[in-house]
């Protein structure tokens, strides 16, 4: 009847904690996060995200430990937490998110709890982190690290703890290259085995190591405690601690060492907590397992385990413990004496039974009486389970995430490489006979539209400053590049732009490929056909305003290397943003900046681009490596033929009739009038010189 409503409570439990399992949504979190670091990605559906820096580099993890482990509280209801951690394992940030712990709700307040969770900062998950303090706050000569527990509210901070450790694991060895990174070994029910105790010694399945007094004392020799255990320099050949221990996941082997009735009550609570392993550890010994502080179905407060470099995240399970007819009398013994304990790990958090383990047993020793110092040494026995107990489900090798990224966009990456592609062909060896034709301006309209509504609206490939901004961040903090490989479709843009900057200038971005250049080339035609009255500086004042997006430039990029937390708000001087990604749908005033430039572009012909556009600044500074002046010109261009100046609506050519690539928007309409023997006025000269020459007298 005891283990009846045991296993009714954790039933109860379970369920609470699974009910309000689910992620928060993502704006919750992001609210959570605090400059200059930034939410990033989902990387999993339950509630895991990239951690981002300033510059948008990937610098660690964010994630709540609920939907991962939802370890139940006093009141059944799991401790919700966000936690912050680093690249390598570091915790950023604890903040208690939610929770219904009794102590806290109606007694202390939440203001402790909230201070506990501020202590994990800067710790590692691959510290030993303990709750608790030594006793009157002396010191612990061990690699132990403390957190101050709140007083009266013990057990409610280790169980908040024990989900803070469990879900960090899981993430650290899923995300970080820890012990699993797949579904976890299980043990097969379908396995039938009679096996002995002796079965189980002889083949291995029952780890057993002796520690005597003697043994202790040698630890501890040379230390302030080295004569702080009278019983054992009266009896050094006494045993301290004698330990068992039993992985009870495959049911042969927990037929083997429980009783009838206990492996009925562990097999009941398996069915419920499925993912459970549940290791057995005794000692019949002096030393014992636990302190008197220890709270049952919490985590052991001597006893804890690592695998893989990784701590492995122990529960007292809380079962009746009755062993079977066939073990050693002792070990009866110590299960009357409560030195027996099954605890239970979860194989979802990456613990593999299968793989070696090492169990620590803390040993400790007080100096002093009122306020003794505590020292304490680790006694450790290493733990394996059979393969042949388990079943391990075939798991398909995972794909790079920039592999991921492409099969995904597998189509729109394939209309893009051909669209580019024809274009970019069009221009190396087309490039007269296409500004020589007639529809030019049509085609060049619908090249524009194209780029506006599919590689803009839909496939989100609108080139933007932050990307160079975050990759001068990425070398100077000496960090990877990888997250330009997360966005395919915007890195094959890149990359086209990048070959054009080399063959024309700047040019094929900003006159093709941009699409809030298209917009206000767009605006600028509707403005034409609305009669709206236009207007353009004179030369001098467009020779000074083009220098203002190299100002700005620059600007970038001193926030970029000296105040980092600031560049995405700076780089908001950019529209793409408003315009292009959200669609105008942001708040009114980036919406009404992004619509000022659209709207102008009406009166002033493209004039973000020609004087504000830090990126264009940057593609101006690039097409400096451009290959060749690809415009053909005559000598008559600029002395006496102004014509193509005068048609120029970017003011890209000179008086002299040189034309400034740095400003060059790749329009085509000069060449255009180059190739037309209709509009270039040296043509239409020659022309009309060879039809007034006399005709040729033939010669009698």
């Amino acid at each position: 009847m005891k283990g009846l409503f045991r296993l009714l409570a954790l039933w109860l439990f379970i369920c609470a904690s699974i009910a309000g399992a689910e992620p928060l949504p993502r704006d919750d979190i992001a609210a959570r996060i605090f400059a200059p670091m930034e939410l990033g990605e989902a990387v999993n559906d339950r509630g895991v995200y990239e951690l981002l820096n300033s510059g948008g580099g990937h610098v660690g993890y964010v994630f709540e430990t609920e939907p991962m482990a939802p370890l139940p509280g006093f009141s059944g209801a799991a401790i919700n937490l966000l936690v912050v951690l680093d690249l390598e394992g570091r915790f950023l940030d604890v903040q208690l998110i939610s929770h219904n712990e009794p102590i806290f709700v109606s007694g202390l307040g939440e203001a402790p709890f909230h201070a506990f969770f501020e202590q994990y900062q800067g710790h590692s998950i691959g510290d030993t982190l303990v709750v608790g303090t030594p006793y009157g706050g002396g010191g612990d000569s061990s690699s132990l690290v403390y957190l101050d527990g709140v007083t009266k509210a013990t057990a409610s901070v280790r169980i908040a703890h024990e989900s803070i450790l469990a879900a960090a694991l899981q993430v650290a060895r899923e995300k970080m290259g820890g012990v699993s990174t797949g579904p976890p070994a299980h043990p097969n029910r379908e396995h039938h085995e009679e096996l002995s105790w002796q079965d189980l010694l002889d083949q291995g399945l029952v780890h057993h190591h002796r520690w005597s007094n003697s043994d202790l004392n040698e630890a501890f020799d040379g230390t302030l405690w080295e004569d702080d255990d009278r019983e054992a320099q009266e009896s050094p050949d006494a045993q301290y601690l004698d330990l068992w221990v039993v992985d009870l996941g495959p049911p042969a082997v927990a037929r083997a060492v429980l009783s009838n009735d206990s492996y009925a009550e562990l097999q009941n609570f398996l069915e419920i907590s499925g993912s459970d392993e549940p290791i057995l550890i005794v000692d019949t010994a002096r030393h014992g397992l636990v302190s008197d502080q220890f709270v049952r179905n919490t985590a052991p407060d001597w006893v804890s385990a690592v695998q893989g470099g990784y701590p492995i995240s122990l529960r007292d399970a809380d079962l009746l413990i009755e062993l079977h007819d066939d073990l050693p009398f002792e070990l009866h013994d110590a299960v009357d004496y409560g030195q027996a304990l099954i605890l239970r790990t979860d194989r979802r958090l990456g613990f593999d039974p299968t793989q070696p383990w090492t169990l620590a047993v803390k040993a400790v020793r007080e100096h002093g009486v009122f306020q003794p110092e505590i020292g304490s040494v680790e006694l450790t026995l290493n733990g394996q389970s059979d393969e042949r107990f388990y079943l391990r489900p075939f798991v398909p090798e995972p794909v790079p995430p920039w592999l991921e990224a492409v099969r995904g966009r597998a189509v729109d990456l394939g209309i893009l490489g051909v669209g580019l592609g024809l274009l970019f062909a069009t221009f190396t060896g087309a490039l007269a006979p296409l500004a020589a034709n007639p529809k030019v301006t049509p085609i060049r309209l619908s090249v524009l539209g194209l780029m506006l509504v599919f590689v803009g609206w839909w496939g989100q490939g609108q080139l933007s400053i932050v990307t160079p901004l975050a990759t001068l961040q990425a070398a100077i903090q000496g960090g990877a590049f990888a997250f330009l490989l997360y966005d395919p479709f915007s890195l094959m843009v890149w990359a086209f732009a990048i070959v054009g900057l080399f063959l024309w200038g700047r040019g094929f971005f900003c006159g093709w490929l941009c699409p809030f250049g298209a917009i206000q080339e767009f605006a600028a035609r509707l403005g034409r056909l609305l009669r709206v009255p236009t207007w353009e500086p004179s030369d001098a004042w467009d020779a000074r305003l083009k220098y203002l997006k190299y100002v700005l430039l620059a600007g970038l990029i001193g926030i970029a290397v000296f105040a980092p937390e600031h560049v995405d708000k700076a780089a908001e001087v950019e529209p793409f943003k408003t315009a292009i990604t959200t669609f105008f749908v942001r708040e009114w005033y980036y919406v009404a900046y992004a619509v000022f430039w659209v709207v102008l572009s009406m009166v002033l012909f493209r004039g973000f681009c020609r004087y504000v556009c830090p990126l264009g600044a940057l593609m101006a500074i690039g097409g400096i490596l451009r290959g060749k002046n690809w415009i053909a010109r005559r000598v008559e261009c600029g002395s006496p033929c102004q014509l193509c100046k005068v048609k120029c609506a970017y003011k890209a050519i000179t008086p002299a009739g040189k034309v400034d690539y740095a400003e060059c928007f790749q329009c085509l309409d000069c060449v255009t009038i180059h190739e037309r023997v209709d509009q270039c006025v040296p043509l239409i000269v020659a022309q009309k010189r060879k039809s007034r020459a006399p005709a040729a007298v033939p010669a009698e």
